[in-house]
């Protein structure tokens, strides 16, 4: 991507962040209602006056709009993102203790959905029109229709509760203290489930881009004289095939990476697994609209760079998009 290119694909993407920020501040404003129970997640019914007016100054409403919007920004860029008057904690807390969690099992599901979507999807594209291709298509559309909750439901009530072999909620064992390694496999262990039903939901996605791209990559020329010159059919599979299909998958993972940090509010709800998908479900059953406020732009901002990413690494992985 020429370099004049790429910095016009920058500022487009400012531009987005420019517009997603001046949303967020905007909705709760202009919402119906009073924007003291939006802003600050209160019952004002049940508040003294000297209460309110605390809680006006507070979140700033007792100044002009132009300048609400300034100390909006200026807040954003130091990293304050408010503070909950339900849990009594600054956000940035908050969000900074789900994290790490979310990208915990999202990170982990990203990576092994990708290799295995890549490898069954570059094995069935391999056998086009054979019954290890129609079954394995026909498989992962099955698998693409299974609900979400009914899955992790299922994982808990076979391997959790009938087999035992994997806790069933939590991130931690409840009530002991570990340290180090027992620390780490404690850890491990009450994410295997999350992270296994995560990727099993993310694999057909990956599987189908996979297939089709490699199949578009198996008609071209290259391809033709690559067989024509009498190279190896696994040479041929690696170095010329799959290399090249390869591009819309990197891309697809790129852009998966940024949702990867709302993380999956079911799977955490099921799960009870305490990460940012968890903690909007709370702030949504408690109506704590500064959380819901927080997390929507954390999210909105990772999917923004994860697309920046995406349309960076596109012409590193395939040449032909260099030239346009």
């Amino acid at each position: 991507m020429p370099s004049a290119k790429r910095g016009s694909r920058v500022l487009e993407y400012a531009l987005v962040f420019l517009i997603a920020v001046t949303l967020n501040f905007f909705l709760p404003r202009m919402m119906p209602g009073n924007p003291l129970v939006l802003l600050a997640g209160v019952d004002v019914g049940t508040m003294t006056p000297e209460e309110r007016q605390q809680v006006l100054e507070r979140v700033g409403l007792d100044q002009p709009l132009w300048k609400q919007y300034l100390v909006y920004w200026r807040d954003l860029l130091r990293g304050d993102f408010g503070y909950s008057y339900r849990q009594k904690l600054p956000i940035k807390e908050m969000l900074a203790e789900r994290l790490p969690w979310t990208l915990l099992i999202t990170g982990s599901s990203l990576v092994l959905s990708g290799i295995v979507g890549i490898a069954l999807g570059a094995i069935a594209a391999w056998n086009h029109a054979r019954p290890v291709d129609a079954g394995s298509l026909w498989f992962m559309i099955w698998l693409n229709s299974l609900p979400s909750f009914w899955l992790g439901m299922l994982a808990i009530a076979v391997v959790a509760v009938r087999w035992r072999l994997l806790p069933s909620f939590g991130a931690v064992t409840p009530g002991v203290t570990l340290e180090g390694m027992e620390q780490l496999l404690d850890a491990a262990k009450h994410a295997i489930l999350p992270i296994v039903t995560l990727s099993v939901l993310s694999v057909p996605g990956i599987f189908v881009t996979m297939r089709y791209s490699m199949l578009n990559v198996l008609g071209a020329d290259f391809v033709r004289t690559a067989r024509a010159k009498g190279l190896k059919e696994s040479t041929v599979l690696f170095r010329h095939v799959v290399r090249n299909a390869l591009a819309p998958v990197i891309t697809i993972l790129a852009i998966r990476l940024g949702f990867a940090f709302g993380g999956t509010v079911v799977i955490e709800t099921v799960f009870s697994y305490p990460g940012l998908g968890r903690l909007i479900y709370e702030a949504v059953a408690g109506r704590d609209y500064p959380v819901l406020q927080a997390a929507f732009l954390v999210i909105t901002v990772a999917v923004l760079l994860s697309n920046l990413l995406a349309d960076l690494l596109y012409p590193l992985l395939d040449p032909r998009a260099r030239a346009r």
